[in-house]
């Protein structure tokens, strides 16, 4: 009886311990690895509000291993794979060529981007349907194109002819570039596209671009995002104003924004990562997120200094 007894304990052990195990792993270590392509304000701060968003829920259970790539595509390979082969629980690639980089390191692991501009064109999707179906899902940083090519008419009525200046290598601004550029056409404007390969490019191809165009634009564009001081030495004394995706690059060389906040679409990126590491959630079948707000900001030196009046409705960078 007493044998009876002991093997009804054990098994009675083993369910109970069975039990806790499937529940969600609230209380289970996780150890996130993170991609961000190169350093600038606003990649910085989508890195920032993702951490801070699993901080929050995860306290101490959560681990970070972060690599900055220095705005080289080739070691965000690098930096997926070893990220991999460390066995992280989940990834996190901050831009395109990171989140490129995050897909094809792994088809397994989940990823979560974050500022990417269009899912659909950086991992190839046709027919897209607002969800990857594989086991990526993460937040974009789009502002509505539409606006900010009405924000340059709206800026500069007078104008004629609008140069859009940004990095080649990049598909998320080859992807702004078409389609702003469509808009802008229709509003009477010539467009001309001006694309440096690098940041070594930078200062001459700006320089090309203020003596060609009378107003110039610069999508999400993280090289450019690097370069503002190179491209603000250029622009400034040319007298040529700068409408910019993002409020990263208009405070440092450009005049106006019509800009997502990227801390924001960080931390909505980590409350995702949250949901597939904690509730099993299927990144797969998870909604590409936006951003709820947009907002029209000025940067009030460049603008003092080109002799720009802002009209109402714009905020000045903090």
């Amino acid at each position: 009886m007493k044998k009876i007894v002991s093997i009804l304990m054990v098994l009675a052990m083993v369910l109970s311990m069975a039990a806790c195990s499937s529940e969600p792993a609230a209380d289970d270590a996780y150890t996130v690895g993170i991609c961000q392509l190169v350093q600038h304000e606003a990649l910085d701060a989508a890195t920032l509000g993702f951490k801070e968003a699993l901080q929050e829920k995860l306290g101490d259970k959560v681990t970070f291993v972060e690599h900055n790539a220095s705005g080289d595509a080739a070691t965000c390979v690098t930096i997926c794979n070893q990220l991999v082969a460390e066995g992280v629980d989940l990834m996190m690639g901050n831009a395109t060529a990171a989140l490129q980089a995050a897909a094809a390191a792994s088809a397994t692991i989940p990823v979560v981007g974050t500022s990417i501009t269009d899912y659909a064109t950086a991992l190839e999707i046709e027919g897209w349907t607002g969800k990857t179906g594989s086991n990526i899902t993460g937040t974009a940083d789009l502002a509505p194109l539409d606006e900010q090519a009405a924000m340059i008419k709206e800026l500069f009525p007078e104008a004629k002819k609008v140069g859009i200046l940004y990095c080649s290598a990049e598909p998320n601004s080859v992807y702004q570039s078409d389609v702003i550029s469509g808009y802008l056409t229709d509003m009477g404007f010539e467009v001309e596209v001006f694309t440096f390969a690098d940041s070594n490019d930078v200062a001459n191809v700006t320089t090309a671009a203020c003596a060609a165009a009378d107003v110039l634009y610069i999508p999400t564009d993280n090289t450019a995002a690097s370069c503002t001081e190179t491209i603000a030495n250029v622009a400034i004394p040319a007298g040529k104003a700068i409408v910019a995706g993002e409020a990263g690059i208009c405070g440092g060389c450009g005049v106006a924004t019509l800009s997502i906040d990227y801390y924001d679409i960080g931390y909505a990126a980590g409350e995702m990562a949250y949901e597939i590491l904690v509730n099993g959630a299927n990144p797969g079948e998870m909604e590409i997120a936006y951003a709820a707000d947009v907002q029209k900001l000025y940067n009030e030196a460049n603008c003092t200094a080109l002799g720009i009046e802002v009209p109402e409705g714009y905020a000045p960078l903090e």
